[in-house]
C-alpha cells in the first residue's frame, strides 16, 4: 500500500488543481478593477458587482454540486467545472460590455462552487485513511497558491504591456492588459480538464451506484486486493447507515439545545468575512494605490499579500493541533484588529496637496489646466480630495488616472499601509481563515453536522458577497480610514466573543464536545 501512495498523491494533486483555479479565478479580478472602471464608466456599486458576482453563483453551485455529483459522478462534474472555468476566462477576456463581463464571471462562479465542494470530496474518497488529512489539505493549499499566482500574473502582464519586445507589442499586452489577465486562466483550465481523464472514478460513487466490482478494481490499483475488498465492504456499510439515517431539516437547528453551537457557528462565519479579508484579496492593488505608491508598486505589493497568505496558512496547519483552536483564533483576531486600526490611522494621517510643478511633471493624458485650479490647496482626507478632483474633471478621467494623481499629491507613510495589510493577512491566514472550517467539523453534533455546516457556510458566503460588493462604495462614501476602522471594530467584537464564548476543542472527542455544548432537550 505504501509504495502506491505516490500514485494516490499524484491523483490528489491533479484533482486539487480545481482549488488552484478557484483561488486564481477569485483573485485575478484584483488587477482588473483599475482598468474596467474607466473603460465601462462604472459606478462604485457596479465595480463591486463585477467582483462579487462570482461569489453569488459559486454559492448556488455549492448547494447543488453535491447532489448532482451523486447522480453523474464527482469526476464528471469536475470536468464540467473545468469547462466552465475555460469558457468564463475566454468570455471575460473578449467582453464587449460590462453586462457581458459580469455574465462571463458568473459562469466561472459555477465552476468555483463545484470545485470547492467536489475536489476535497473526491480526494477524501480516494485517499487511504493514514494520509487522507494531508491529501485533502492539498486543495486548501492550492486555493492559496492560486490567489498568489493571480497576483503574480497580473503584475507580469502589466510589465509585458510596457515591454518593447515585438511579441509583447503584437499580443497587445498594453492595450488589452485586463483582458489578458482574465483570459490567461483558460490555460490551466484546459490542463485541468485534460488531467481529469487520468484520474479514476471515485470508488465511493461506484459503490453508491452498486458497481462493487468496479470499485474494488479501482481500489485494487493502489492497495492489495484483500484491502480493496475490505474497503468496499466498509464503504458499503457506511452508505447503508447513511441511507437509514433520518432526514434532518433546517428546523432541527432551531431547537433550544443547539442555541450555543449555532450561535458560535454563525458568529464565526460572519466574523471571517465582515472584517474585510476579501476586500484585501480582491482589491489589493486598489488599496495600495490609495497610499500613493503608483500602479507598478501596488501590483508588486499585491504579490506580497499572496506570499504572506501562503506562508501563514502553512504555519496554521502546523500549529492548529499544537496550540489549539481558541489560542490561534484569539491571537489571530487580535492581530487583525491591531492591523486594521493601523491601516485606519495610516489613511487618516494622509494629506493631499497638488503643486503646480508636480502637475506639470505628470506624463498622463489629463486636463492639467483643470487640475491647476485646485493646486496649492490642502485636503486632509481622501474624501475631500476626491470630491475636489471630481469637481474639476470628469469622473471617468479621475478613475483612469487616480493612481498617478494621488501619487503626485499625497503625503503619508506608505510603509505603514504595507505593514498593516501584510500583518492583517498573516493574522487571518494563521487563525480564522483555516480554523473556522476545523471548528465547524468539531462543534456540531454528528446528526446535524452536514446541514449545520451548509447553513453557516451559506451565511459565510452571503456576508462575503456583501463585503466584496460594497467595498468600492465604502471607499467612496466613508473613505479609506473609516472603512478600515469599521472592519477593526468588528474584529474587536469578534475577539470578545472568542474569549468569552468559544470553547477549546483540541484533544476532545466529538462526543465530549456534544456533551458540553448541546443541551439534552434536543
Amino acid at each position: 500500500m505504501k509504495s502506491k501512495n505516490p500514485v494516490i498523491m499524484m491523483i490528489a494533486l491533479i484533482v486539487a488543481l480545481g482549488g488552484l483555479l478557484m483561488g486564481f479565478d477569485a483573485s485575478v479580478i484584483s488587477g482588473v478593477v483599475k482598468f474596467i472602471e474607466p473603460e465601462f464608466n462604472l459606478s462604485k456599486l457596479e465595480l463591486g458587482w463585477s467582483v462579487a458576482s462570482l461569489t453569488l453563483t459559486a454559492t448556488l453551485a455549492m448547494m447543488f454540486a453535491g447532489p448532482i455529483s451523486d447522480r453523474v459522478g464527482r469526476r464528471t462534474v469536475l470536468r464540467f467545472a473545468a469547462i466552465l472555468y475555460a469558457v468564463s476566462a475566454v468570455a471575460s477576456a473578449v467582453a464587449p460590455t460590462f453586462i457581458f463581463l459580469v455574465i462571463a464571471r458568473m459562469i466561472g462562479g459555477f465552476g468555483v462552487g463545484a470545485s470547492l465542494i467536489l475536489a476535497p470530496m473526491y480526494i477524501a474518497e480516494m485517499a487511504p485513511p493514514a494520509i487522507r488529512g494531508r491529501l485533502v489539505s492539498f486543495n486548501q493549499l492550492n486555493i492559496v497558491i492560486g490567489i498568489s499566482l493571480a497576483f503574480f500574473t497580473n503584475y507580469m502582464i502589466l510589465q509585458f504591456g510596457k515591454s518593447d519586445a515585438s511579441w509583447a507589442i503584437n499580443l497587445k499586452f498594453d492595450e488589452y492588459n485586463w483582458r489578458w489577465m482574465l483570459g490567461l486562466e483558460a490555460v490551466p483550465a484546459i490542463l485541468y480538464f485534460l488531467g481529469l481523464f487520468f484520474v479514476p472514478t471515485s470508488p465511493r460513487w461506484l459503490i453508491l451506484k452498486g458497481r462493487y466490482d468496479e470499485a474494488a478494481k479501482v481500489l485494487g490499483k493502489y492497495s492489495s486486493q484483500e484491502a480493496a475488498e475490505n474497503q468496499v465492504a466498509e464503504i458499503k456499510k457506511a452508505i447503508e447507515q447513511e441511507e437509514n439515517k433520518e432526514e434532518v431539516s433546517v428546523k432541527e437547528l432551531l431547537k433550544p439545545g443547539l442555541k450555543l453551537v449555532l450561535s458560535i457557528g454563525i458568529v464565526v462565519a460572519v466574523l471571517q468575512q465582515i472584517t474585510g479579508i476579501n476586500s484585501v484579496f480582491f482589491y489589493a492593488p486598489m488599496i495600495f494605490e490609495q497610499s500613493g505608491i503608483g500602479t507598478d508598486a501596488s501590483f508588486i505589493q499585491a504579490i506580497l499579500v499572496g506570499i504572506t497568505n501562503l506562508v501563514f496558512t502553512i504555519l496554521a496547519l502546523l500549529l492548529i493541533d499544537k496550540l489549539g483552536r481558541k489560542p490561534l483564533l484569539a491571537i489571530g483576531v487580535s492581530g487583525m484588529a491591531i492591523c486594521l486600526f493601523v491601516l485606519s490611522y495610516g489613511f487618516h494621517s494622509a494629506s493631499y496637496k497638488l503643486l503646480p510643478e508636480n502637475i506639470s511633471a505628470m506624463t498622463i493624458d489629463i486636463d492639467k489646466e483643470a487640475l491647476n485650479s485646485i493646486a496649492n490647496q490642502n485636503y486632509d482626507s481622501d474624501l475631500a480630495f476626491n470630491a475636489a478632483l471630481e469637481s474639476v474633471l470628469p469622473k471617468e478621467e479621475v478613475a483612469k488616472n487616480r493612481s498617478e494623481i494621488i501619487k503626485a499629491a499625497i503625503t503619508m507613510n506608505p510603509m505603514l499601509i504595507l505593514v498593516g495589510i501584510l500583518g492583517f493577512v498573516a493574522s487571518f491566514a494563521m487563525s480564522i481563515g483555516p480554523v473556522m472550517w476545523v471548528l465547524f467539523s468539531e462543534l456540531f453534533p454528528n446528526r446535524i453536522r452536514g446541514i449545520a455546516i451548509s447553513f453557516v457556510g451559506l451565511i459565510n458566503s452571503a456576508v462575503s458577497f456583501i463585503v466584496q460588493w460594497i467595498f468600492p462604495w465604502e471607499l467612496e462614501a466613508i473613505g479609506n480610514a473609516g472603512t478600515f476602522m469599521i472592519y477593526g471594530i468588528f474584529a474587536v467584537i469578534g475577539l470578545v466573543f472568542i474569549v468569552r464564548v468559544i470553547p477549546e476543542t483540541k484533544g476532545k472527542s466529538l462526543e465530549e464536545l456534544e456533551a458540553i455544548l448541546v443541551k439534552s432537550d434536543t
